[in-house]
């Protein structure tokens, strides 16, 4: 099974990273830089395809965000806390929250959004997207390029004890949860106490 898995990626390699790269990205691209350095994918074209599905990706959210209002404000009710953070961001920082909110868990989606339903240009937005887009598949897929043989060898060790990486994947992702959430809450509260009485 694992085998026809490979040889299904080896094949469809650069349509599997274009979807991913659409809906969420960095596994997608380190898996890109690891083929890339088996010699399955060209590192140009796994970056420029990386880049491509990041790009569209954020410009669905943030069109998403700029004609559909109402519906962000009626169905993201949960979101909302995240909603008023990119408001915050976008306004304490500018455009380059673009580029940041690629590696900003659990934001990625919502930054695009939030910046859609301001009144931020959409021709400055695609431009600096399409430019955040490159360097982020840049940044992640080259090091896994360069790194490829020792990622290779820790994916190796995980599979072949399964029963201590489990627990130390959740452990980590955990506490980026927990360090975001805090984050989060952090600049929230300091938004509030700012606000005049």
């Amino acid at each position: 099974m694992e085998h026809i898995f490979l040889e299904w990626l080896k094949e469809y390699g650069y349509i599997v990273l274009f979807g991913w790269s659409i809906l969420e990205g960095e596994l997608g691209l380190i898996m890109a830089g690891i083929m890339s350095h088996t010699g399955d994918m060209f590192l140009p074209i796994a970056i420029i395809v990386g880049a491509l599905g990041g790009f569209i990706g954020d410009q669905i959210y943030f069109y998403v965000g700029r004609y559909n209002k109402r519906y962000i404000h009626s169905r993201l009710r949960s979101q909302r806390r995240k909603f008023a953070l990119a408001h915050l961001l976008l306004k304490k920082y500018g455009w380059p929250i673009v580029f940041v909110q690629r590696y900003m868990y659990g934001m990625r989606t919502v930054i695009p959004m939030a910046i859609g339903v301001t009144q931020y240009s959409s021709r400055q937005f695609a431009i600096i997207n399409f430019i955040s887009a490159l360097f982020w598949a840049s940044l992640t897929i080259i090091p896994a390029y360069y790194y490829g043989e020792e990622i290779l060898n820790i994916l190796k060790w995980i599979k072949g004890h399964w029963y201590l990486a489990i627990p130390i994947i959740l452990i980590v992702v955990n506490l980026i949860i927990i360090s975001m959430n805090r984050l989060e809450k952090n600049l929230l509260e300091k938004r509030r106490e700012r606000r005049p009485l």
